[in-house]
């Protein structure tokens, strides 16, 4: 069932014991929505703890670790934030498949797994839902709030640089700031600073980088050996996913990221003639229209294969309808 915001935090009010999930390999708009709902509905009297997630890194961990639950909670009302499907639960939800009470949320292709579903995929990130969220269920957005929510707004718009930020993104920053988020400091943290292992993986990926259809695709590929040898979290590496398409004259930019199975995880990002949510849909993934994501199965060869033929379709559709214009 759809559900407004009004309606979403009239529920949360009247349910208690309140478990948040977070989805696999977690970034900064899953993290910080967990980290600000939990200390949100703390405000209001409501006994709510995040679900432990294995994979979260040192960037984001502190915002969900210490809210983590004591082994006799019994949760009674589960949510998920920024979480679009129930394949992207972490290995600690699994047995939360089927329960989730409320899904609060910003991507147009949310499965509606839950019983009730906020969704606005006109938000840049679902921490601008909970920057109204929270105040309508009677909290007030501290300091601590507020840097949550901003590290959630400000890396999904890779700093309001991404073309999902809109006039409303800035307005919610904007509040944010005023609430006492400590920009200075988030910002150097967030954008600035990188690990000496993340440095070696963005080298590897360049040394793979690849060019198709007339240099107007881009493609890097990291196979886990390379991770591995590395040292870095998969979570560290998502801000790769921008480095194919800043390049001058690529319209589709293509991550290619091996787990532990041998899987790959696809990274789809274009520019305005393009839809990456068009690419990765038709091999079971989604997204946005500007960033989306799958995964295969195969070896290297394999994924590129099978990405790239999706590749080909929507830039052939895309020249079509400029040609028809």
């Amino acid at each position: 069932m759809i559900v407004h915001v009004a309606e979403a935090a009239a529920a949360l009010q009247a349910h208690d014991d309140i478990l948040i999930l977070t989805h696999r390999r977690p970034d900064g708009d899953t993290a910080g929505c967990a980290g600000a709902l939990c200390r949100g509905l703390r405000q209001i009297g409501k006994r709510a703890y995040i679900l432990e997630n294995p994979e979260i890194t040192r960037r984001y961990a502190p915002m969900i670790t210490d809210c983590y639950p004591p082994e006799d909670f019994n949760p009674q009302y589960i949510v998920s934030t920024d979480i679009a499907e129930e394949k992207l639960f972490p290995d600690t939800a699994e047995q939360y498949k089927g329960k989730v009470d409320l899904v609060i949320d910003h991507h147009g292709s949310n499965s509606g797994y839950a019983y009730e579903t906020l969704v606005d995929d006109g938000a840049a990130a679902a921490a601008e839902l909970l920057t109204t969220l929270i105040p309508e269920m009677g909290a007030k957005i501290t300091p601590e709030i507020a840097s949550c929510l901003y590290t959630g707004v400000a890396t999904d718009t890779g700093c309001f640089r991404f073309s999902n930020t809109t006039a409303e993104t800035h307005k919610a920053a904007a509040a944010l700031i005023e609430a006492g988020a400590d920009v200075e400091r988030l910002n150097e943290r967030l954008f600035e600073s990188r690990s000496h292992a993340r440095v070696i993986a963005e080298r590897m990926a360049l040394e793979s980088l690849e060019f198709y259809y007339d240099d107007r695709c881009a493609l890097i590929c990291l196979t886990w050996d390379q991770i591995q040898a590395a040292g870095v979290a998969g979570a560290e590496l998502e801000d790769l996913t921008s480095l194919p398409r800043s390049i001058e004259g690529v319209e589709v930019g293509l991550t290619l990221r091996q787990q532990k199975d041998g899987s790959f995880k696809i990274s789809v990002r274009t520019g305005h003639d393009t839809n990456a949510c068009n690419i990765a849909r038709r091999l079971g993934g989604g997204g946005h229209p500007r960033a989306a994501g799958c995964e295969i199965s195969g070896n290297p060869d394999n994924a590129k294969h099978a990405i790239l033929e999706e590749v080909k379709k929507e830039l052939d559709r895309a020249d079509a309808e400029k040609e028809a214009q």
